[in-house]
């Protein structure tokens, strides 16, 4: 069974990728160890800014959706970057969600399909990950939500 070419999604859902964002602190943005790639932590951003809110307070779920798409595209550059080919992507391994939130906001899971779902639709069965979803007090810079993710490559 052939895959269907991820650049050729990318422009049906008319995405475009950006350019890779570069560390804000003493780290790298991504990490290879034998065929598993590690991707740091992004955070959401909007108009070229920190996306900053706290979902159940400032956001809502459907924002909060928009905010997980986005970080999701922006981690898509992260990792072409670093592979030079999204096509070398074997699998979509893990994406692990943080979500800014109230004490009484409990749709963290809604929040972070944003991005389940964007990367399902773009690798289609490659895409299909484990997850975990969390809210927390605060995130850098106060951001509403930050998603690392693990993929492997051939």
């Amino acid at each position: 069974m052939t895959q269907a070419n991820v650049y050729d999604k990318l422009k049906e859902l008319g995405i475009e990728l950006p350019t890779a964002g570069a560390p804000a602190a003493a780290y790298v943005m991504s990490a290879q160890s034998g065929n598993t790639v590690y991707l740091s932590g992004h955070i959401a951003r909007k108009d070229g800014k920190v996306w900053v809110g706290k979902l159940g307070s400032t956001l809502g779920t459907e924002e909060g959706k928009l905010a997980a798409r986005s970080i999701a595209i922006d981690l898509l550059a992260t990792l072409h970057a670093h592979v030079g080919d999204l096509n070398r992507v074997k699998r979509i391994v893990k994406l692990m969600s943080l979500v800014n939130s109230t004490l009484d906001f409990t749709e963290q899971h809604l929040v972070t399909n944003g991005a389940s779902e964007l990367i399902a639709d773009i690798f289609g069965e490659r895409g299909k990950h484990a997850r975990s979803a969390f809210g927390v007090a605060q995130i850098p810079l106060g951001a509403c939500v930050e998603i690392e993710m693990i993929a492997e490559v051939e």
